[in-house]
């Protein structure tokens, strides 16, 4: 009975010990100050709607980060220091000012997903030319971007599989069956025609969503 009564406390100390490491990493800071306490412990950092103040030592402390989001952060210029969190899977820059992304923005080989959303001011040729060198970004959003057309630089991408264009003035799909890798096109929220929605049935070889 002993033996038993050990195998179970054995059995939650390591389910605590697991359900724990889950927590921490499960865990999302929204004070920097906060955040800049045990930075190397920190994976996901949510410093949106903030006037943020970070140095580039401050950003190198976060050597762990998967997870960034900087929206609506009035930023004019992302934070090269940024672009040297070689952990980064996720990147957030929807909603602020600048023009185009830094070509150090491909050091990111690790980023997964990046979020471009409500950025109408945004060069997306350039930006476009920039993000096709990250070798494992699968996700791209642009969403509520004002854009009616995709520049050929799409085309550039080697990895990605889904792409959001939700909310913007398509008035067609988006000719990028080229993109042999494309998993789902989201085009909800555009000026779709009922009789082009009726090809979402036809073999793209990706799923659309109108």
């Amino acid at each position: 009975m002993k033996k038993l009564n050990y195998t179970f406390a054995f059995i939650f100390l390591i389910s605590n010990m697991i359900f724990g490491q889950d927590n921490e990493k499960n865990k999302e800071f929204n004070s920097l100050s906060e955040a800049l306490k045990n930075p190397e412990k920190v994976i996901r950092l949510n410093l949106s709607n903030q006037e943020i103040n970070v140095t580039d030592e401050q950003w190198l402390q976060f050597i762990n980060l998967e997870y960034l989001t900087l929206k609506n952060d009035r930023l004019k210029q992302i934070p090269i220091a940024i672009t040297k969190i070689k952990s980064l899977k996720v990147l957030d820059l929807s909603g602020n000012d600048f023009i185009k992304l830094p070509e150090e923005i491909s050091n990111l080989t690790n980023l997964e997903e990046i979020y471009l959303n409500d950025e109408k001011n945004m060069n997306l040729p350039k930006t476009l030319s920039t993000l096709a060198k990250l070798p494992n970004l699968k996700t791209l959003h642009l969403e509520n971007d004002n854009l009616s057309k995709l520049p050929s630089e799409i085309l550039e991408f080697k990895s990605l599989e889904n792409l959001y264009l939700n909310q913007n003035k398509f008035k067609k799909i988006p000719e990028i069956q080229t993109l042999d890798h494309i998993k789902y096109l989201d085009l909800r929220g555009n000026d779709i025609k009922p009789e082009l929605q009726d090809m979402k049935n036809l073999n793209f070889g990706f799923k659309i969503n109108f």
